[in-house]
């Protein structure tokens, strides 16, 4: 065989790709939006914290990068389609989706409130869905843009065991990791073009980690946040919390061409908590 110099440097570029980034106002997201632009992507970031948002998209066009801020709840269907349909609209087109956007709800089982699981359910489900499947309409040969893509929907650790006080949440991430999947082997069957992976931070230290730390306090499955933090991470084998840089570094590779051939895998960003 006759070997092929491969540029790996520009395999790694986003430059003249489309991003859709949910969630991407504080946190994980933020830092996501942020990365993506880095590498060269125009960022279309969506939120409800507009001001946050408004903030971020202002600060990137500052360092002439092209971004824009839309508020989104995504658990409405027609907020999608306004979404991806104003991106199309500002950059030409779509290239990456980024299904960040995401709530938790701490509570012991005999407690949880159906409407509570709803809430969850509708955001960190419904939410993933309904932006694979107008990402996909406008991605797929015949749709807007038309060229393939990469769709990456943020799970987590919690969706791949069992956590206590987490029954909703923990329910939501598992569904996003099967769907991700479902989505994956449907596009490569139909030859989209699209790939669809999934993204399973570990404990990343952010406002959300000091809320799930403190809520084991308040739930008395923990004396203190600092008891409940050196827990688990005495389970942790790297023996610290991520950053949330890790999981935008990891959504770059998976949106970039240097994984072309990665559909429907979930990646752990979690210090080695699973390979224990």
């Amino acid at each position: 065989m006759t070997s092929v110099a491969v540029d790996y440097r520009s395999l790694f570029a986003l430059d003249g790709k489309v991003a859709l980034v949910s969630g991407g106002s504080r946190g994980i997201g933020e830092e996501i939006v942020r990365a993506l632009s880095s590498a060269g992507a125009a960022v279309m970031l969506t939120d409800i914290l507009a001001e946050q948002g408004e903030a971020l998209a202002k600060d990137l066009r500052g360092r002439g990068r092209h971004a824009e801020f839309m508020h989104q709840d995504v658990a409405d269907e027609g907020q999608w389609e306004a979404a991806v349909a104003a991106t199309v609209a500002k950059f030409g087109g779509l290239d990456i989706l980024v299904n960040n956007a995401g709530i938790e709800k701490q509570g012991l089982i005999a407690d949880l409130r159906l409407e509570d699981l709803h809430k969850v359910l509708d955001i960190n489900v419904s939410g993933v869905l309904l932006g694979c499947k107008h990402a996909v309409r406008v991605m797929r040969q015949g749709g807007i843009a038309g060229k393939g893509g990469s769709i990456i929907n943020i799970s987590s650790i919690a969706g791949l065991g069992g956590i206590p006080a987490l029954s909703a949440y923990t329910a939501s991430k598992g569904a996003v990791r099967l769907l991700t999947k479902s989505v994956a082997v449907e596009c490569a069957r139909l030859r989209t073009g699209i790939r669809c992976n999934s993204i399973h931070p570990g404990l990343i230290d952010t406002q959300m980690a000091a809320r799930f730390l403190q809520g084991f306090v308040d739930l008395k499955l923990a004396e203190s946040a600092q008891g409940s933090k050196e827990a688990f991470l005495g389970q942790v084998p790297m023996g610290e919390l991520g950053r949330p840089q890790d999981i935008a570094a990891a959504a770059v590779y998976l949106a970039s061409d240097a994984a072309r051939y990665v559909t429907g895998t979930e990646l752990h960003v979690d210090g080695g908590y699973y390979a224990m």
